[in-house]
């Protein structure tokens, strides 16, 4: 019997005939060459005509020469490329500037899981409707940010996450943008200056640290927004309820139209400490708070301007006794003997728990029957009990539906198993 060793006459040949000989294959076909051997792994990419369909996805790993990336990248932009798709692991690698310079670029990604720089001189994407970047270091200094959006003319979408620019000032403009997301570097200092000049967004994801000053916060056509804003350690150093530590005021005016708002626990704490006057939210139909052990002490003002609120979700109810409990209006808890005025007010009729049990099973079903008394429009509320148990449910259901003094008796109470998260 003669081996298959012996057989494989093609793999002894040189590899530029090789290379040759694939180039008449199509280029989808001549790369599943690459897992015959060590020896075929890269040689489909040697041929001389490398054609896509306008797209082009590479992932590059440990073992793959910088430049080789470098002349494969620079090749497709000369071809005309409409979709690039780059997910870099490589350490070191510089992408050259080229790849913010091109005429047929319609989407373009470029993630990292090592940071990689790309020295921005010039950018031109008159096409580029899509835009998302990973840990880059975009140019040697300055905003960037502005940089690259003035060059993107049709620019819709924007996700920049952990992109390397000017530390401390951030500025986002463009006309056409319609969702933006932005998560910052995770620096523990605040930045000097923030700016979004995006007056057709209608999504926004934004994280980031309070910012010194929002000279432009052009978010007008906004419906839905999920906000992330943290105080630095100095900020919580010292923090106070008669001083405030930053201000985000500014900020909030400019999402004031939002309909759909998230807002972590990092905001409710720069909501108490970073903001003169929270404004009224008259388009607000769906409000969602992340809780954690900390004060609830921003919620009622916070509540108080959202004249219209329809649906309230809570991400757990995690809450921390604060000297603000003992005021009427100083929290949402029961601890003050009042009613928060916030809530005997609410025009909120859907009120959704999510993540019951992962606090104290006690304390969170007081909060609810607290929220049950005093919601006078509430028409449906559901709890997403994070259980292993049956029986848990089931009690926690009859516990509730017995409860006598509701301000809504009419409100349909659901007890769900598990968590809609998870």
């Amino acid at each position: 019997m003669i081996s298959s060793k012996k057989m494989d006459r093609i793999s002894n040949l040189p590899e530029a005939l090789i290379s040759h000989i694939l180039s008449f294959l199509p280029t989808e076909e001549s790369a599943l060459t690459s897992v015959l051997s060590k020896k075929w792994r890269y040689l489909f990419a040697d041929r001389p005509n490398l054609d896509f369909d306008g797209s082009l996805s590479l992932k590059c790993g440990h073992g793959v020469d910088p430049e080789c990336v470098t002349n494969w990248v620079s090749n497709v932009l000369e071809r005309g490329v409409s979709d690039l798709d780059l997910h870099v692991t490589l350490a070191g690698l510089c992408l050259p500037s080229k790849v913010f310079i091109s005429k047929s670029l319609e989407r373009l990604k470029i993630e990292s899981e090592n940071v990689i720089s790309i020295d921005v001189e010039d950018v031109f994407l008159p096409k580029l409707k899509t835009l998302h970047i990973n840990k880059v270091m975009l140019g040697k200094g300055g905003d960037c940010f502005e940089k690259v959006t003035s060059g993107c003319h049709v620019l819709e979408e924007l996700v920049l996450i952990n992109v390397y620019s000017d530390f401390w000032n951030r500025s986002v403009s463009s006309k056409t943008l319609k969702r933006l997301i932005l998560y910052c570097i995770d620096y523990d200092k605040n930045p000097d200056s923030v700016s979004f000049d995006t007056p057709n967004v209608v999504y926004l994801e934004y994280s980031d640290f309070v910012a010194g000053k929002y000279p432009m916060v052009n978010l007008g056509s906004l419906v839905e927004a999920s906000i992330d804003l943290a105080m630095t350690s100095e900020q919580h150093e010292h923090e106070s309820y008669e001083h405030l530590v930053g201000n985000v005021t500014d900020f909030l005016m400019g999402i004031r139209s939002v309909q759909t708002f998230y807002i972590s626990a990092n905001t409710l704490e720069v909501l108490t400490f970073c903001c003169d006057h929270i404004p009224v939210f008259h388009n607000m139909i769906h409000l969602t708070i992340q809780t954690r052990n900390s004060g609830w002490e921003s919620l009622p003002a916070l509540l108080k301007k959202c004249p219209n609120l329809e649906t309230l979700v809570f991400e757990g109810l995690g809450h921390t006794y604060t000297i603000k409990c003992e005021e009427v209006d100083g929290c949402l808890c029961k601890f003050s003997g009042e009613v928060p005025t916030c809530l005997s007010s609410s025009s909120v009729k859907v009120l959704q728990i999510m993540g019951f049990g992962e606090a104290v099973v006690e304390t969170e079903t007081e909060l609810i029957k607290h929220f049950l008394e005093t919601m006078p429009q509430l028409e449906q509320l559901i709890i997403y009990y994070d259980t292993l148990v049956d029986d848990n449910v089931v009690e926690l259901s009859r516990e509730l539906k017995r409860f006598p003094t509701k301000a809504s008796p009419s409100c349909e109470i659901q007890v769900i198993f598990g968590n809609v998260s998870s």
